[in-house]
């Protein structure tokens, strides 16, 4: 069953340098080097493989998140080595860019350099 598996997460990027710099060194993912083909991030539960395409087809939803204890921290954290946080027309989001769900999560959304949409949960 797939259940005890290790989930394995891709994003597709257009250039391993650019996307080396913003997960590895803004996001503070740690890489393992696989190139040419992909970068891998491994976590206790997961595996992230930024992987080298042709060409990026950015998708108007969220494609990579992460549940955060501290959400405004890792904004501010964020915001400081460049990142822009999005906004979004119709809905109510704070100073931060956080909107709050219906059901109580709090959500911020930012883009990769290729404009993956990524995001912050806390």
């Amino acid at each position: 069953m797939l259940e005890d598996a290790m989930q394995v997460g891709f994003i597709g990027v257009s250039d391993l340098d650019a996307a080396g710099r913003f997960y590895g060194e803004v996001l503070g993912l740690v890489l393992e080097d696989a190139r040419p083909f992909a970068l891998v991030h491994t976590s206790a539960e997961t595996q992230l493989r930024i992987t080298l395409v042709d060409q990026v087809k950015s998708a108007p939803y969220t494609v990579l998140g992460w549940a955060v204890p501290d959400l405004e921290s890792e904004i501010d954290r964020l915001v400081a080595t460049g990142v822009t946080f999005n906004r979004y027309e119709n809905m109510e989001q704070d100073e931060r860019g956080i909107w709050t769900s219906p059901s109580g999560a709090r959500i911020a959304w930012f883009l990769d350099p290729d404009g993956n949409n990524l995001s912050l949960q806390g």
